[in-house]
């Protein structure tokens, strides 16, 4: 094994609990992460100037991604997590603002027979024989769909995206010998593989129960004893003629048991080696991830941003009524209680008799020369200003403080850790709760900044194999309001949750 710049030659075999060097405390993957964050940790620490000066702040530019772009090929038998993994990993890359996009062949092949069968008037058969090596003209629109697949990727990458995530099986030797000439043929694009692996029984099962009861059109209409077999049929098929990855020259990962075990191999780069270091983080165990908002504070009640205000009466009455609430809701279940390093939210968590960490970064975002300031009194005192982070406000960095976009970056080690864990509630701020709350529902960027997240309310996100269900309860405890909409725009809608999977999708 060779670590050096980001690179991981031959095989790297790890486990959760003895992880590699480079990705231990003080390893080059780490080191690497640090500096990413580096200028929002600056701005965050940095000394508030005085109030005499002139201008606060400026617009952060978007990274300049325009040199990575990968196709990400997955690898693995149905009903192994493949699209689990390529979602959780498009959402994590489109929080960190890359362009992502999953082209599913299950996806296309559903919706190209759909189209057939609406001129023909004939349903087609895709029972597990349509998945037989011996149907040979079936394998030859197989293999037809995944090479259109993947060649879909490689034109939606060369127009300026970043990560073409190809979603097929790839199961076979001579499949993955296809995609990489192809792949080749591009300047600047490589291809990288990620077997998914899975040995567990019980998660298999689960995963056969979810296909066949999440309105799979494959199943339409047949009882679910019936699917099941015919899926279970299919899988045998594929298992027939599978090849785990072993050719030396491929660049891959392959993640067993959703990262209990994890081997590398030929891993090049900041892009791949970022890609590696989040699948290393993720699991499928049950959990539910609870997010708060301080109680109100007493800066709240005086309408002013920022600082390390006590909280205001409400919000004790609001840290006391917790404890009922929380157990109600989690039972005997273990909980580990997060908040930031600000006095409001460690008062708000004091009465739950759960372990309880206090994350830096969790802090609300920095409002630099503003901090304590009214929202009337920034505009009075810096009015173009306070127009300019109206019109942007992911992009505005207050001056000697924070954009929404520094607060992003500077999450990501949370993000990280938050995929290791297993029941956890937060205890944070407005702008934090909003950041994370977009990574979990896969918000857009330009609307984050406008999540309505109340006070005396707990959301509760349980992640699901294709997003989180969510629930809100919210205490009888009166509160202001804090929340500002965008100005001349309609109030934004938080999509409903949704953990249902897409069966066609859009990628023709």
């Amino acid at each position: 094994m060779q670590a050096a710049d980001g690179f991981v030659d031959d095989a790297l075999l790890t486990d959760r609990a003895h992880p590699p060097l480079i990705f231990g405390a003080g390893g080059p993957m780490l080191k690497q992460f640090d500096e990413s964050a580096a200028s929002s940790r600056k701005g965050s620490q940095a000394p508030t100037p005085p109030r005499s000066v002139v201008g606060i702040g400026n617009k952060v530019a978007k990274p300049d991604y325009s040199e990575a772009k990968i196709v990400l090929a997955m690898v693995g038998l149905p009903a192994r997590g493949k699209s689990y993994l390529s979602n959780k990993l498009m959402r994590y890359l489109k929080w960190l603002e890359y362009d992502v996009q999953v082209f599913n062949v299950g996806q296309l092949r559903r919706s190209r027979a759909k189209q057939r069968a609406l001129q023909s008037g004939i349903k087609e058969d895709h029972t597990a024989k349509y998945f037989s090596h011996n149907n040979v003209e079936a394998t030859r629109i197989r293999d037809k769909l995944a090479e259109d697949s993947l060649e879909m990727s490689i034109q939606w990458l060369k127009k300026g995206g970043n990560v073409g995530i190809h979603d097929a099986t790839n199961s076979t030797r001579n499949r993955r010998q296809v995609s990489c000439p192809r792949v080749a043929k591009e300047k600047g694009i490589q291809v990288i593989f990620l077997e998914s692996v899975c040995n567990d029984p019980a998660v298999i099962a689960a995963n056969v129960a979810l296909k066949v009861s999440s309105g799979d059109p494959d199943y339409k209409d047949l009882p679910k004893e019936v699917a099941e077999r015919d899926f279970i049929r299919r899988i045998k098929e594929y298992e027939a003629v599978y090849e785990t990855i072993t050719e030396p020259h491929l660049s891959y990962l392959r993640i067993t048991d959703v990262g209990n075990e994890v081997t590398l191999s030929r891993i090049n780069g900041y892009l791949q080696s970022r890609i590696a270091f989040y699948l290393m983080n993720l699991h499928v165990k049950p959990r539910s991830i609870f997010f708060s908002r301080h109680g109100e504070s007493q800066f709240n009640v005086e309408g002013k941003i920022g600082g390390d205000s006590p909280l205001s009466e409400r919000g004790l009455q609001y840290a006391n009524a917790l404890p009922e609430l929380v157990r109600k809701h989690i039972g005997d279940a273990a909980l580990t209680v997060w908040t930031s390093t600000l006095q409001r939210t460690i008062q708000t968590a004091q009465y739950l008799p759960y372990p309880k960490l206090t994350w830096k970064s969790l802090d609300e975002l920095d409002a630099g020369v503003c901090d304590g300031m009214t929202y009337k009194e920034i505009e009075q005192a810096y009015p173009d200003d306070f127009a300019n982070r109206d019109e942007d406000k992911f992009n505005y960095r207050y001056r000697g403080g924070e954009s929404y976009r520094d607060v992003v970056v500077r999450l990501e080690p949370a993000i990280m850790e938050l995929e290791r864990q297993e029941n956890i509630l937060i205890f944070g701020h407005q702008a934090i709760l909003r950041c994370l709350y977009a990574y979990f529902h896969d918000l857009p960027q330009a609307d984050l900044p406008y999540i309505n997240i109340p006070l005396h309310t707990v959301i509760k996100l349980t992640p699901k194999a294709y997003g989180c269900d969510e629930e809100r309860y919210t205490l009888p405890i009166g509160a202001v309001n804090t929340h500002r909409p965008k100005p001349s725009a309609p109030q934004l809608e938080v999509p409903v949750a949704s953990s249902a999977r897409e069966y066609y999708g859009n990628n023709e």
